[in-house]
């Protein structure tokens, strides 16, 4: 559906996390326009820096936080059966060693968070005996009681991209490493300026939606007369890497005496991931690292559980994120909500502006059904029923599988490319699923695939990150859309950014490929004007109330 004349495009998001690409999706399926810049990468902040679960969150019982327990739950479900090969799912074994909690308080919880959403596929809760489970192995002496119970894992910087990729499908235009300079109300629309390594241009829209994530405060700075009584709260969580802790595919859940809770989960094969901490953020938004106060903190975890600790020393990898967090005045971080508000701005003379604040990764579809129920009466124009959600049951890109069973799908697979090792295609159907035949196509053996970087990387994946998933750099590939930067040599990096430069000769800036890019003819040539600053809003996850 075509945007009427006075504005380039319906919709202008800024912020290519979670919620944006999200929202982003959700309206180029209901025929609205929609542009989306995004100044780094897509999940190049918080999206990525998350603990990679699809959950109800568990310890928000604690906080009463009911009505998003219930909504993640549902939602978790929900994730599992649009992208079952980004998303499966993983048991949890919560000991009641050091628990700060009675184990009744536990088990009641336990019982809520099985029957809040309406569970169907996870099996539900149930107890173990560690001394005399496998399940317990690695663990202490003296662990016993313990509960099971499941949730989800996600590719979690791989759920943004797959957002945008349907997205762009579906019409939208996405821009990364794009920022936005400025924005006004004009004409009943707004009047953007946004600006890539080639320069600025102005583009013309009739909402804006800011999902910026911890930069959220930055892009109402940027509009001259928006309304700011709403606040952000930016929380860093920090996680470890480690070397494989313990045999099995479960996560544990381990309480501290400070009743915040760490998890350790299988990762990439060979490591056990490890996190979060729960710390305020009182600088502005930017890169986060994790300090030696947070790192002690979780090694403390698991010297308290595991028969094997660790020091720094054990360390491979670690990785942080600024959480942006609706400000609700809580006492402590571990206790501000994980609920999301969406604020918007507008009246009958004033152009409508849409912020997000607060969130999950979890939340984000539904979060982007709410804001399109706030945005369809702004468009009422449209012959079609903007109201009408459709993302809740449409696979997201490679994740049409066959009665969403992927061990079904890898046999096929392999029986389809036989001389291909089956540890490469495993890894491929897990990023890509049924789309993971646009970059073998009829290779027979890797040699056709291009160069190898390691990893079973091959310049025939990097060609498709490049073409279809707005890749640009050698973090984005090792990092973003694969965790292969945990495998790959120490000089693969380089190598895959001298094979990128050559690839993408004449995309600088890390525009997206000519085929995504058909907004560019209606923006306008933009000259920036003295005492204009280039500041980059960031994005991230986020949610609404």
């Amino acid at each position: 559906m075509k945007t009427p004349a006075k504005f380039d495009v319906d919709l202008l998001i800024v912020g290519g996390g979670i919620n944006g690409t999200g929202i982003a999706r959700d309206a180029a399926g209901r025929g609205l326009s929609v542009l989306l810049v995004e100044q780094d990468d897509l999940a190049s902040h918080t999206s990525s820096a998350s603990t990679k679960l699809i959950h109800g969150g568990l310890r928000y019982l604690e906080y009463g936080e009911l009505r998003l327990v219930r909504e993640a739950l549902i939602e978790r479900e929900r994730l599992l059966a649009i992208a079952p090969h980004i998303i499966w799912p993983l048991q949890f074994v919560l000991p009641q060693t050091h628990s700060p909690r009675p184990a009744w308080m536990v088990r009641l919880g336990l019982f809520l968070y099985d029957h809040l959403g309406g569970r169907k596929i996870l099996p539900a809760t149930r107890t173990v005996r560690l001394d005399r489970d496998p399940l317990g192995d690695g663990l202490k002496p003296g662990a016993t009681r313990a509960f099971v119970y499941s949730d989800c894992w996600v590719e979690d910087s791989r759920l943004v991209v797959l957002n945008a990729r349907d997205a762009a499908e579906r019409g939208a235009t996405i821009l990364t490493r794009t920022q936005l300079v400025a924005a006004t109300r004009r004409d009943g629309g707004w009047s953007a300026t946004i600006a890539d390594a080639q320069g600025e241009r102005t583009v013309t829209a009739r909402v804006l939606v800011n999902a910026a994530g911890p930069w959220v405060a930055d892009v109402l700075g940027k509009v001259p007369d928006s309304r700011r009584d709403r606040g952000v709260r930016l929380i860093k969580g920090s996680h470890i890497v480690v070397p494989r802790l313990y045999a099995g595919n479960h996560a544990l859940l381990l309480q501290n005496p400070d009743k915040r809770v760490v998890f350790a989960i299988p990762y990439e094969g060979r490591f056990t991931l490890i996190g979060t901490t729960d710390e305020a953020w009182q600088g502005a938004p930017g890169p986060a690292t994790i300090d030696a106060a947070e790192t002690a903190y979780l090694c403390d975890t698991i010297d308290r559980y595991f028969q094997r600790g660790i020091t720094p020393a054990d360390i491979v990898w670690s990785y942080s994120g600024i959480r942006p967090l609706y400000d609700d005045h809580a006492a402590s971080a571990s206790a501000v909500t994980r609920d999301y508000v969406l604020d918007l701005d507008a009246a009958e003379d004033r152009a409508a502006m849409l912020s997000i604040f607060g969130g999950k990764i979890t939340t984000y579809r539904k979060l982007a059904e709410h804001a399109m129920t706030q945005l369809a009466p702004f468009f009422p124009d449209r012959n079609t029923d903007l109201t009408k959600s459709w993302t809740a049951t449409v696979a997201l890109p490679g994740g049409d599988l066959p009665e969403s069973d992927f061990d079904r799908y890898l046999e096929a697979l392999i029986r389809a490319y036989p001389d291909l090792p089956a540890a490469l295609l495993r890894r491929l159907g897990r990023a890509y699923g049924t789309r993971v035949d646009r970059i073998l196509g009829a290779a027979r053996t890797t040699a056709e695939l291009g160069e190898d970087f390691g990893a079973g990387l091959h310049a025939a994946e990097i060609d498709y990150l490049v073409d279809q998933e707005w890749a640009r750099s050698a973090a984005d590939i090792l990092y973003r859309r694969s965790k292969l930067g945990l495998h790959v040599p120490a000089d693969a990096a380089a190598r895959i950014d001298a094979y990128l430069a050559g690839r993408i000769d004449g995309a600088a800036g890390g525009a997206p490929p000519p085929p995504q890019r058909p907004i560019r003819s209606a923006c306008r040539p933009h000259r920036r004007t003295a005492g204009q600053r280039r500041r980059w809003p960031r994005s991230a996850r986020i949610r609404s109330r």
